[in-house]
């Protein structure tokens, strides 16, 4: 068969992929048992095959073609992928068959997240389990469990330093916990996330022990050097990424005599992408984690994964490719898995992740710091500016909006976006890092320092959601109009995260207000990262508080207060099908300090209103009807009616959801 691509030309790619593959369906036959065969367990998975081969052979050709076993190792990614569909759950597969059917389901308005850090939320996997009540109760739907494989001891970067994928941390359970847990989030209606950290492993991996053994073969699993030679040249182009651990992007190791490539932390050592052996090493393992009953997979540092002398190995066209291939084997696979990017880069560089072929969801880093740089400023004008040219997405993608993770806060906006609005990008940073850590006069922030760069001048900033808001200032002043403001600074950050479009996830603990802990420093293993001072204990007994008449003085209240506010967000959020989706059109507001927007989908239109400063705000009547295409309205919030024959007023920090009536 002579195949022509769009153009009408003979494509000769093409037709080697349909010479191949003939030649690899046949050796396929004997991963299958006689059942297997019988079932449709195979032809299922050869359909799928067939129908991506023509993108999988060309990115994995694109990627490898070089390699003179290429054949050798196209041909163990199959057998791995159909490995891994044979130990794949009759529910999972039943769940897969419902998702190819529903390619959008996590667009639903009804998709609410929360993530966790399983010690400090429950202690173990078991115990988790006993909290799937107050997920519900608090209305989420998606739960992200941070890093719960075996990790190195002490120091391990908060779990992203993994030992055993196929192992979860001892103190936490065992991987039939982990499927446990997952079984009855499914029939509790709750999707599970966990990440996949696959730009590095931990030193103690077993990959890399072999290859600390002198074992060659493992040792090309990582990028290892002799001398100084290659480092020095890479170094050229190289970014510091924790510039106050360790300088540079390699380490020294004594047993081996070599450097060895380590990006984040001297114990988390690069994977070597340009290996095939390795790409189909991380498939395995990514299949594993997949059929353990997850649902969505978050891509760690995906950024990083391609390096490239000359380049600051950032973001490759490479990187993307990989993802690309991962995708397409997950397709077939594992057809109902979705990938979150974590990209926390440049906004021109986020939104290129993001596809239904690559990263189907994607973390939003631009709208959260946008939208702390507009709690700052007490103006919309850059937020706006972004949201005007870089909210829209894909069909088929949905950003994840969040406020606070386990991670710091990087003022990720664009110059360019700030330049034409007349602001200086580095000095906006400076005066936004002075703000979030308290030293700008006025500020109520109480965040801490992150990797301050004194060469460069970059810094992030650690904190948690309550602190950088101001009930960590307003509780020490004993001041109730203070926490007053506070508590409404959260719901109006929530209520634009919650309505804007995407996936809103909580970093649980904040739906109480949890304060920064500064008891971190006392842990070794924990005191040279500031990020653990947003990453405090649960406290259970605060539940208890929310049930109780507790004074204000105690926190009790006013925990209370937090939480049922953002529950009720939550609860409206899933009633109104115009937050599914991405339709969202800015509304101009002739008032900076107001930001307006509308909702819409399949018919259904919700006008969002939010007010950014503690003051009162006006909003010509003009601008809701005109947004809102009616002259009467009812904030689903307050359950109040507003009429546009006069000006709104809009209180300090005031949220609106307004519907036509």
């Amino acid at each position: 068969m002579i195949v022509t691509s769009r153009n009408g030309q003979h494509d000769p790619l093409q037709t080697e992929a349909e010479i191949s593959l003939k030649r690899l369906l046949p050796r396929l036959e004997a991963v299958w048992s006689e059942e297997e065969t019988q079932n449709g367990l195979a032809r299922d998975f050869t359909q799928r095959l067939i129908h991506e081969w023509p993108r999988l052979f060309r990115l994995l050709y694109t990627l490898y073609n070089g390699r003179y076993d290429f054949f050798y190792h196209l041909e163990e990614i199959l057998f791995t992928a159909a490995r891994g569909w044979k130990q794949r759950g009759d529910e999972l597969r039943e769940q897969d068959d419902h998702r190819r059917n529903d390619p959008t389901w996590f667009e639903s308005e009804r998709m609410v997240g929360g993530a966790l850090y399983v010690d400090l939320f429950s202690e173990n996997l078991s115990k988790l389990r006993e909290c799937i009540p107050y997920f519900k109760e608090l209305g989420l739907t998606y739960v992200h469990l941070m890093p719960l494989f075996a990790v190195r001891p002490g120091d391990n970067d908060g779990g992203y330093a993994i030992s055993n994928y196929r192992s979860v941390d001892p103190r936490l359970g065992t991987i039939e916990d982990l499927q446990l847990l997952a079984d009855e989030l499914r029939a509790a209606g709750i999707c599970l996330c966990l990440d996949f950290v696959f730009n590095h492993t931990s030193d103690d991996h077993y990959w890399a022990q072999h290859a600390q053994a002198g074992d060659v073969e493992y040792q090309q699993y990582y990028y290892c050097f002799p001398d100084r030679h290659m480092p020095d040249q890479y170094e050229r182009t190289l970014r510091e990424i924790f510039p106050t651990v360790r300088r540079g992007n390699f380490t020294w190791h004594d047993g081996m005599q070599k450097w060895v490539w380590t990006t984040f932390n001297s114990f988390q050592w690069d994977l070597n992408y340009h290996n095939p052996a390795v790409f189909r090493a991380m498939l395995e393992e990514m299949l594993f984690i997949a059929n353990t009953g997850v649902d969505i997979l978050r891509l760690d540092a995906v950024a990083f994964i391609w390096k490239q002398m000359g380049t600051n190995c950032e973001n490759l066209p490479e990187a993307h490719l990989l993802i690309q291939a991962f995708n397409c084997l997950a397709s077939i696979a594992a057809p109902g898995l979705v990938f979150k990017s974590e990209a926390i880069v440049h906004p021109d560089e986020v939104v290129k992740y993001i596809g239904a072929n690559e990263c189907q969801i994607s973390y939003n880093p631009t709208l959260m710091a946008l939208l702390w740089e507009s709690l700052a400023t007490r103006n919309t004008r850059l937020l706006k500016k972004s949201l005007s040219h870089r909210h829209k997405l894909p069909i088929g993608t949905a950003w994840v909006n969040y406020l606070r993770c386990h991670d710091d806060i990087g003022w990720t906006f664009d110059d360019d976006d700030a330049g034409q609005l007349g602001i200086n990008g580095y000095d906006h940073r400076q005066f936004l890092n002075q703000f979030y850590t308290g030293q700008f006069p006025g500020s109520f922030a109480r965040g801490v320092p992150f990797q301050h760069n004194p060469t460069t001048g970059d810094m992030r900033i650690s904190g948690t959601l309550a602190s950088l808001a101001g009930l960590e200032q307003a509780i020490e002043f004993h001041d109730p109009k203070l926490i007053e403001m506070s508590v409404r600074r959260m719901c109006l950050l929530y209520g634009i995260t919650l309505s804007i479009g995407g996936i809103p996830l909580l970093y649980l603990g904040e739906e109480w207000g949890m304060l920064n802990d500064y008891d971190f420093v006392k842990d070794p293993a924990k005191a040279g990262d500031t990020r653990w001072i947003h990453r405090p204990k649960m406290k259970w007994e605060y539940l208890q508080d929310f049930q109780q008449d507790v004074d204000e003085q105690n926190g009790g209240a006013i925990r209370g207060k937090i939480f049922r506010k953002i529950q009720r967000l939550i609860s409206l959020r899933k009633k109104l099908p115009s937050l599914a989706g991405q339709g969202m059109d800015l509304v101009p507001i002739d008032n900076p300090h107001v930001l307006g927007f509308v909702r819409h989908n399949e018919g259904n239109r919700t006008l969002i209103l939010a007010n950014f400063t503690e003051e009162s705000q006006r909003v010509p009547a003009n601008n809701i009807r005109t947004g809102g295409l009616g002259r009467f309205f009812q904030d689903l919030i307050s359950d109040e009616e507003i009429a546009t024959h006069d000006d709104l007023i809009m209180q300090p920090y005031g949220l609106l959801w307004l519907e036509r009536i």
